[in-house]
């Protein structure tokens, strides 16, 4: 009985905690960036040549970018016909994107994805979407509309020196459109079997000269996902969503960007009661170029964010953050880029007799500093960077994520590297505030708390890659890891009927991420993309973890992604995107192969998408344990139609 309520325990509490659950960037220069129809009409050589920003804080060749990093265009987003943001990640194939259930999704890179994943950072135009109470992203709250997004930088690969805790495993940065390429007025709707409905519209104006701005609103209906009968579940959501974008050209060298939005959706569960959430934002950035190689970013952000589940729990968190970065050169061969943040969370909760924090009210704050050097020993040839951030948060004091990465690139289309980082997931409430007790059949009880000398999980993480382009239609990268995890969270028995979070487990995850690019006609572009992947956690010395085996995530060994993209005749196009996913091992779900596609006709201002998604099977599981109530996601059908003016 011990036994069978040790697992429930376990089982209830990880359930109830991702029932809880479900800065510093400056986005690239917008008139550096190709608009839409710009990247139609560039070649794989052309598009190899797209800047891109995450990886060192400065704008760079993506063919020479020492990182395992993909970029995702908008125009790849509108051809694949995505609805959501985490369908979006899925065209990057070095990210695991699994669906839970209607609202949820589980999102990770290199491994460890769970529906609690806490190693990703994710940010929004310089805005993270962390939150404190788990350490990783509320994705049934993140319904930003596709038509805003210009590009999306995925790193998989820490991150931690310029970006700080949580950018362990992977780093995504999300880009909207510019006000100044947002200009006119923009309406689509849609329809469909899974996605019910979906209507977004936005207007761009000039006002002066130099003040650009767009405000957009968008509202959604999706119905909940199937069980293995077929029958649906009750786990559909409806969402509203308004936003606005000023930019503000001051002078030739001065940027001024403000962003805000607001959202408010309901999301559907069986018991005991529909969830509310809603969220705010405004977001204010300041750049100044000093020169080519010189400039400095001044950012700030205030956020809240809210969610009630009716008679277990409700938070209410408001985030302020202020981030500074300044890019130099120090001599003709060393460029400089250093910089400092501060960011405070509070958090407020209302606990029920089973689920706890304590205190109910935190204050989080979070101080950094960081600086990196890159440094050219052959110029053209050869790039050293060095760098480091130092942070200090609230639960463990500084933390210190250093990095070393070599690049050699003996021709403009041909780049090795290799890289060497530290960084740590830093304790979030959950770890260290949170309590969950259920009565025992004795009329006793059993709890699972958090640890109070819960320590930072840490990664050290050796990386190596190729990036080169063998001809002018042909581009491929290929990437080797091995993460070396210490510290990570375990289950632990601290006295009878009593579990407490510690840290007691270690690993090593070791894979190899490949992508291609072939433009195989004028009219036909293809790209492709693989992972492979290995994961060993055990017990360190001293533990016994009651968790494990699977407390670190369920992940494939394998998964392989394509994208057909074809330009035919008379406006229109025909584009394809197929997955293949290998089994999860714990708990076991079944490999699958999806197709997706979609035909989009476009004549003058006007654009008419059919899709299809998910077409190889009338449903598929892709997460959670095998019981009668395991979520499928069904073979759907949506038609839009959108109109620019």
């Amino acid at each position: 009985m011990t036994g069978f309520l040790s697992w429930r325990l376990l089982r209830t509490g990880a359930a109830g905690a991702a029932f809880l659950a479900v800065a510093a960037l400056h986005a690239q220069d917008p008139d550096t960036l190709p608009t839409p129809s710009e990247l139609k009409k560039m070649s794989l050589e052309e598009l190899m040549d797209v800047k891109v920003s995450l990886v060192s804080r400065q704008s760079e060749n993506l063919a020479q970018s020492p990182s395992s990093v993909q970029v995702i265009s908008s125009d790849d987003i509108r051809r694949s016909g995505a609805i959501n943001l985490a369908d979006v990640l899925r065209l990057a194939s070095n990210l695991q994107v699994a669906r839970i259930d209607g609202r949820q999704w589980a999102v990770s890179a290199r491994g460890q994805n769970a529906s609690l994943s806490n190693k990703l950072l994710v940010m929004i135009d310089g805005r993270t979407l962390y939150t404190p109470l788990y350490a990783g992203v509320f994705w049934d709250a993140q319904h930003l509309p596709i038509n805003e997004i210009d590009r999306v930088e995925v790193i998989s690969g820490p991150g931690g020196t310029l970006w700080g805790s949580n950018a362990v495993n992977g780093v995504i940065n999300i880009v909207t459109k510019s006000a100044e390429n947002s200009q006119g007025a923009y309406a689509s709707v849609a329809a469909g079997t899974f996605m019910k409905d979906l209507v977004s519209v936005r207007y761009g104006g000039r006002p002066s000269a130099n003040v650009y701005y767009d405000v957009w609103a968008r509202h959604v209906d999706q119905d909940g996902m199937e069980l293995s009968g077929g029958k649906r579940a009750d786990n559909g959501w409806g969402f509203d969503h308004g936003g606005f974008r000023m930019d503000w050209l001051t002078r030739a060298t001065d940027r001024l960007t403000v962003t805000g939005s607001a959202y408010g959706g309901d999301l559907d569960q069986v018991a005991p009661g529909t969830i509310a959430i809603d969220g705010q934002y405004v977001l204010a950035r300041w750049t100044r170029s000093l020169s080519e190689a010189s400039e400095v970013v001044v950012q700030g952000f205030a956020d809240r964010t809210a969610r009630l589940i009716p008679r277990t729990f409700k938070e209410d968190l408001r985030t302020f953050d202020f981030d500074f970065s300044h890019r130099f050169p120090l001599t003709a061969r060393s460029s400089i880029t250093w910089g400092a943040g501060y960011r405070l969370s509070q958090d407020q909760v209302g606990n029920s007799a089973v689920l706890s924090f304590k205190p109910p009210y935190q204050d989080l704050q979070l101080f950094n500093l960081f600086a990196q050097d890159q440094i050219l020993l052959w110029p053209e040839r050869l790039r050293l960077t060095l760098g480091s951030k130092l942070e200090h948060n609230d639960y463990t004091g500084f933390e210190i994520m250093p990095s070393g990465r070599l690049a050699w690139t003996p021709g403009k289309s041909n780049t090795l590297w290799a890289a060497v980082s530290r960084a740590v997931r830093s304790p979030s409430r959950i770890d260290a505030d949170f309590y969950f007790t259920v009565p025992t059949p004795t009329g006793g009880t059993q709890s699972l708390d958090g640890g109070p000398d819960f320590a930072s999980e840490i990664l050290t993480a050796y990386e190596a890659g190729w990036r080169v382009q063998p001809m002018a239609n042909l581009t491929a990268s290929v990437s080797a890891f091995y993460n070396v995890y210490d510290d990570l969270r375990s289950v632990e028995v601290t006295s009878p009927g009593h579990f407490e979070f510690m840290n007691g487990e270690e690993g090593e995850v070791r894979g190899v991420e490949l992508s291609l690019g072939w433009q195989t006609l004028s009219w036909w572009q293809v790209r492709a993309g693989a992972t492979a992947l290995k994961e060993e956690f055990r017990v360190q010395s001293g533990h016994s973890d009651i968790s494990s085996p699977g407390s670190q995530g369920n992940d494939p060994e394998a998964q392989y992604g394509l994208q057909s993209m074809m330009d035919l005749p008379y406006g229109f196009q025909l584009n394809a995107v197929a997955r293949y996913v290998s089994e999860l091992p714990t708990p076991v779900v079944p490999y699958y192969a999806t197709v997706d596609l979609s035909v989009v006709w476009a004549w003058q201002h006007l654009e008419v998408t059919l899709s299809g998604f998910d077409l190889a099977e009338m449903r598929h599981a892709e997460f959670g344990p095998a019981t009668a109530n395991r979520q499928q996601v069904p073979r759907s059908f949506a038609a839009r139609v959108t109109g620019r003016f």
